[in-house]
């Protein structure tokens, strides 16, 4: 059997290309719960998703000239405030981005020189098996309508993959991104909770683009995804909010 990719991404223990030979009892049955979710906080997400996640969680950007969109789920390392401890949403209203609903299966290069990307699984998450219940993915040897919607939808994924990749790579060509920092202050605390360690687009060099550059994000579409990166930020005193309800808020530092 070919072997996965040795790096593995967020949430994946281990990759398995899906094999109508080796899989062939396998069904994937509907789960209530994520607990891949419990204590991430930071999820990756596509451009394509920036409308919609923008209503719930603030999108930023990494940290770094690899910088990559992420949506909050928490502001701090180990929490998720959408996520109880049992792995079920606790507010049903949250945007779940497209990466955390592929998962377990993902599309990946079984070589580092192999062209075509196959579809794999991860063979410890708790949806795929040879269980008694749930659907087939495969039926006569083929693969079932199961299976043609899962790899369409990562399919998908890459697409819109490579969308956001261009976008960053604009963000970066125009100098738009900078080190982003917020500070949030609590009811009774005197000193404020401060955040850095991601990025955000620049405001102050975004109203100064003219003529070419300003015509050139409008019709390519990225002047939108921009304000709906900075609209998204209005979301995270929600989000604070969320924490310090859950006991989950940090210990408060000295403004330098």
């Amino acid at each position: 059997m070919a072997s996965a990719p040795q790096s593995l991404p967020l949430f994946y223990n281990a990759l398995e290309p899906l094999s109508s030979e080796t899989h062939a009892a396998f069904k994937m049955r509907m789960l209530d719960r994520a607990t891949f979710l419990v204590g991430q906080h930071a999820i990756p997400i596509t451009v394509d998703e920036f409308v919609m996640a923008q209503r719930t969680l603030p999108i930023v950007f990494t940290s770094g000239d690899d910088a990559i969109p992420i949506a909050l789920m928490g502001l701090n390392e180990g929490v998720n405030v959408f996520i109880g401890d049992d792995g079920k949403l606790t507010e049903d209203t949250v945007y779940v981005p497209a990466y955390v609903r592929r998962y377990p299966f993902m599309l990946a290069r079984l070589r580092p020189d192999a062209e075509e990307l196959s579809l794999c699984f991860d063979p410890t998450g708790e949806a795929i098996g040879a269980f008694d219940d749930g659907e087939a993915l495969f039926a006569d040897g083929k693969p079932t309508e199961v299976v043609q919607n899962i790899l369409g939808f990562n399919e998908q994924f890459e697409q819109a993959g490579a969308r956001t990749a261009n976008f960053m790579s604009e963000l970066r060509e125009m100098g738009l991104l900078m080190e982003g920092e917020v500070t949030l202050q609590v009811e009774g605390n005197e000193q404020p909770f401060i955040y850095r360690g991601f990025q955000m687009v620049n405001e102050e060099k975004l109203n100064e683009l003219r003529g070419d550059q300003l015509r050139k994000i409008q019709k390519s579409g990225l002047l939108p995804l921009i304000y709906a990166h900075l609209f998204s930020l209005s979301t995270l005193p929600q989000i604070f909010d969320r924490q310090v309800k859950l006991g989950k808020a940090p210990v408060p530092q000295l403004v330098n």
